[in-house]
């Protein structure tokens, strides 16, 4: 397996900011992203998606670490002080590099 190391930036929160979270991920370099429904229990309590509002997302992107740098910085300045949000990242082996 010929390998490379991309960054794997998982972010989880209010899924009432999905359509704002695209915008600012693409617009800060990343060439795409994986967006799934979540449910679970936090800081900011039990998010169990019964209802739209209570519902989170988790979304993944696969990029260069200086663009998960960027990213990251971002939305600590953007969302963090109003929003529910968890971001962490780790290395990933991909097969693909230039997709990336």
């Amino acid at each position: 397996m010929n390998a490379n190391t991309r960054t794997l930036l998982t972010i989880v929160t209010e899924s009432s900011l999905e359509h704002r979270l695209i915008s600012d991920i693409e617009n800060l370099g990343a060439r795409g992203y994986t967006i799934s429904d979540c449910r679970g229990k936090g800081a900011q309590g039990t998010r169990d998606a019964e209802w739209d509002y209570d519902s989170n997302i988790r979304v993944e992107v696969i990029c260069r670490s200086e663009i998960a740098e960027a990213i990251t910085d971002y939305l600590h300045k953007t969302y963090y002080k109003d929003f529910a949000m968890v971001i962490f990242s780790g290395d990933v082996a991909v097969l693909r590099p230039q997709k990336f």
